[in-house]
């Protein structure tokens, strides 16, 4: 088990990552159900992969944005979103909600976020983003761990 090679856990333990992309896709259910568009479901994964520097899962999620309609300008305006005018209220609460939980071992989700959060965001969407981002943070570190190699854009699948 040699520095130059990674186990790649999604192929190495296949009921586990089964497990994983089943949670994915009941969070997806969740979203739908409280009326998150895809977006606003991108945006916030593109942003907690962009946090944790995971390449492959950006690529992955600004494919579906680019395919939800998302433009270029808006991607290129996640990293910057506070000082950016592009973003309405929701999605300026979801951005900080998947930075909280991102950095959940430094403060938690503060009482200020929190409070913000739950004035932009109905429970519902606050429950959808919430398991959106525990989902996207648990693909971030399979990927990061495993070093996953990241594909050219035309060449992922969604």
């Amino acid at each position: 088990m040699g520095a130059e090679h990674r186990i790649h856990l999604s192929k190495s333990a296949p009921p586990a990552y089964q497990a994983l992309s089943g949670l994915s896709k009941t969070v997806g259910g969740l979203a739908e159900d409280a009326g998150i568009e895809p977006r606003l479901k991108e945006i916030v994964q593109i942003h907690a992969s962009q946090l944790n520097g995971c390449a492959y899962c950006v690529r992955v999620h600004t494919k579906r944005a680019l395919l939800a309609g998302v433009t270029a300008d808006t991607l290129a305006q996640i990293p910057v979103w506070r000082e950016s005018g592009v973003f309405d209220r929701r999605e300026r609460a979801a951005l900080e909600l998947a930075e909280a939980f991102t950095f959940i071992s430094e403060a938690g989700i503060p009482d200020d976020v929190y409070a913000a959060v739950g004035e932009a965001l109905s429970e519902q969407e606050y429950i959808a983003l919430s398991w959106i981002l525990v989902s996207i943070n648990a693909f971030n570190r399979l990927a990061i761990a495993g070093r996953y190699p990241v594909p050219p854009l035309e060449d992922i699948d969604v």
